[in-house]
């Protein structure tokens, strides 16, 4: 879909996009180019209409080592306003990858340290396998995980975070599905077909009624009951009830039939 160093981005013919962290030799590790690079492919996808989602993987043993060592070298020679700069550059991928409308969905083998915590917290759907190895490195280097943070939080809670934050410590792809920071853990021999399985069951769902609901819950939050959040809620399901795709679900389960946007499940690997 575009030219990148440091990634790539895939879209598969059945209407859903696989970005690939692709420095393997490097452990898909950040530095400022791949950052930049994200920023450009998520804007790819957000203005790409026929996504219907998208999943983050990582290439060969590895999803992210976390931040590269060149990288860390070079920012520790820089004044406080460039790493300001640098931050606000984090920030900005770690926002748009959250606000993305289309569903996303990680897919974590191996390592997976610092920064790549937050690009798990920030997808909507994480998953993985059962002896991946993540952690909140950051204090082993006198530094904190402070841009991704507050999606971490949202995704492990915040009792969770505080100690793996606070001690650095190492742990596995089941202890993580355990706190909610991944959906699923699989064994490591079994991920991809359990990625295919995903990936056939998302394919069901009508693309614009996810959206729909990605947004709806984006407003709901953590479900307070307010006048404006329920206005908010009888207004989604009537929008959604009149939209082209609405109708035809409805149609097509009063009729028992398959609705217009499903296609034969794959029972395939994802495209390597």
């Amino acid at each position: 879909m575009s030219d990148f160093t440091t990634l790539e981005l895939i879209k598969d013919p059945r209407g859903f996009a696989t970005l690939w962290l692709s420095r393997e030799d490097k452990n898909n590790a950040f530095n400022a180019q791949m950052i930049r690079e994200l920023i450009i492919a998520i804007d790819h996808i957000g203005a790409d209409s026929s996504l219907r989602f998208v999943l983050l993987r990582g290439r060969g043993r590895h999803f992210s080592a976390g931040a590269d060592l060149a990288w860390m070298q070079q920012s520790a020679q820089l004044d406080y306003n460039t790493n300001l700069d640098d931050a606000r550059e984090l920030a900005e991928l770690m926002y748009n990858l959250a606000r993305l409308k289309v569903p996303t969905l990680a897919v974590v083998q191996g390592a997976a340290f610092g920064g790549a915590l937050g690009l798990i917290s920030c997808c909507d759907m994480a998953i993985g396998a059962s002896d991946a190895q993540l952690c909140l490195s950051e204090v082993r280097i006198g530094l904190a995980p402070a841009v991704i943070s507050p999606f971490v939080v949202q995704a492990m809670g915040e009792r969770a975070a505080r100690r793996y934050a606070l001690t650095a410590e190492r742990f596995s792809g089941e202890r993580a599905r355990e706190l909610g920071l991944l959906a699923e853990a699989y064994p490591a021999a079994e991920l991809e077909q359990q990625v295919g399985q995903w990936i056939d069951n998302l394919l069901l769902n009508s693309p614009q009624a996810m959206r729909a609901s990605k947004e709806l819950l984006r407003e709901v939050g953590h479900g307070e009951l307010t006048p404006a959040i329920r206005r908010y809620c009888e207004n989604a399901i009537a929008r959604i009830r009149v939209s082209p795709e609405g109708q035809e679900g409805l149609r097509a389960f009063l009729e028992k039939r398959s609705p217009a946007w499903q296609g034969q499940p794959s029972n395939k690997e994802p495209r390597p």
